[in-house]
């Protein structure tokens, strides 16, 4: 898909911001990331609440295919063709998209920190030896 198409096709949404990734871009509003823009069309970030709708209009989940098996992505759902002619009604599916994105961002567990780091942190700090004492027991050793 050509960049001036997505933004063209995204005018009635508001402003997005393009990444590329994979063989197209990834679309995001405010932040949040919540489409794909690939060579086989636009794919929706969808959730328990809003999936049913992409059922009903026989829109199928986001797949691609590894050297040994197939992927289905139950995330994101490509866009029914009919909203590609429909810049206003495509607006509003987008809006839905990126308020799945945000619920399921606010559903992620926050990234904990690996027991080595957690390890480190709470570690108390060694004492030092002032260096006077150091010396002085150097010394005493070489005598």
């Amino acid at each position: 898909m050509d960049r001036d198409f997505i933004l063209e096709l995204f005018s009635e949404f508001g402003p997005v911001t393009l990444r590329r990734m994979f063989s197209g871009y990834g679309v995001a509003a405010d932040g949040v990331n919540f489409a794909m823009a690939l060579r086989g069309g636009v794919i929706f970030r969808v959730d328990e609440q809003s999936v049913a709708k992409y059922e009903a209009e026989g829109s199928k989940p986001f797949q691609y295919d590894t050297k040994s098996k197939t992927v289905v992505v139950k995330s994101y759902w490509h866009l029914p063709e009919r909203l590609y002619d429909d810049p206003e009604e495509l607006a509003i599916w987008a809006r839905e998209a990126v308020v799945a994105a945000q619920r399921a961002a606010a559903k992620k567990p926050k990234k904990r920190k690996s027991a080595k780091a957690v390890a480190r942190v709470s570690r108390a700090p060694r004492e030092v030896a002032k260096p006077k004492e150091k010396f002085k027991k150097t010394l005493q050793k070489k005598r």
